[in-house]
């Protein structure tokens, strides 16, 4: 670079070489083409489910839907299966999270403490688990037999309830805070409990966030422990209801009487819209909590 170059260049701005500006386009053309494999899928099984069942049965790449059919969502709005598996998975959902954070709160709260005797010896039982487990059967005859909770509820949300994962980051989390705050607590009087429900947990707004993210997404995708654990219909979660719809072959799960001769659906469109219409809560949930995952993450994943 010349002296004449070097004298105009502009004090604080910040000058990139050639060769910083071509790894900068490279990597976001990586990611564009990143970005489209990830959600051109999603948007095929959003067209299919749009698009007449003529069109749906033929093969191919296809941006729009050549002609607009929204029978395969009026089919899926009568279906009572769909609807029973819709209510299973929202309790699973609420009762999961309830239990999940409250567990994971007191326990990582718990772990975060210096003064806890032999801690490190706790800390390291846990995290010995993410390493070994019972195996299936083990764990199938405790849920069943021991605990007694088949077709419940219960079986399907505490085998999962705390992760390990979750309670570390949530205990380092915590472990970042100011600890002078936990102590001006105490000596106006207040004690563990209200020190943790009054001070840290408004606090750690991101990081619960964060979890609740994880955990509603786990519990409303979860479909093995029901699979393992519920032999009743009428409590089948959502996505058994979908898994049923996709490899089966017919119609029976999603015909409403009447309705049956006035729709022109296939196997194929009611596919595709009974995926869509497991995803689109999801969906919808994330924007709000987005805003928290990335803070969250960092802040419980500095210190351990």
């Amino acid at each position: 670079m010349s002296v004449k170059a070097i004298e105009k260049r502009k004090p604080g701005h910040v000058y990139e070489g050639r060769g910083e500006w071509l790894f900068q386009v490279i990597l976001v053309t990586i990611m564009v083409l990143l970005s489209i494999t990830f959600l051109y899928p999603y948007w095929h099984v959003l067209v299919t489910s749009l698009t007449s069942p003529e069109v749906a049965e033929n093969s191919g790449f296809r941006l729009w839907p050549q002609t607009f059919s929204f029978d395969a969502y009026t089919q899926m709005f009568y279906s009572k299966a769909l609807w029973t598996g819709y209510k299973n998975t929202l309790i699973v959902v609420a009762m999961g999270w309830a239990v999940s954070i409250s567990l994971n709160v007191l326990g990582a709260y718990a772990l975060s403490k210096k003064d806890l005797p032999v801690r490190s010896v706790f800390t390291a039982i846990i995290v010995l688990t993410m390493f070994l487990q019972g195996g299936m059967i083990p764990t199938y005859l405790t849920v069943t037999r021991t605990l007694g909770m088949k077709n419940t509820y219960w079986a399907v949300i505490l085998p999962q309830c705390v992760s390990v994962s979750h309670l570390v980051i949530m205990r380092n989390y915590f472990m970042n805070l100011p600890s002078e705050l936990e102590e001006a607590a105490i000596i106006d009087g207040a004690n563990s409990f209200h020190v943790l429900i009054r001070v840290m947990l408004p606090l750690s707004m991101p990081m619960i966030a964060t979890i609740s993210l994880w955990v509603i997404v786990s519990n409303w995708n979860a479909y093995f422990n029901c699979l393992l654990y519920i032999t009743d219909s009428s409590k089948y979660v959502l996505q058994i209801v979908i898994r049923r719809i996709i490899q089966t072959d017919s119609k029976e799960m999603t015909y409403a009487g009447a309705i049956e001769d006035q729709l022109n659906t296939d196997t194929y469109t009611l596919r595709a819209a009974s995926i869509m219409l497991s995803t689109l809560p999801i969906i919808c949930v994330y924007p709000f909590l987005q805003k928290y995952f990335v803070k969250g993450v960092l802040i419980g994943s500095l210190k351990g």
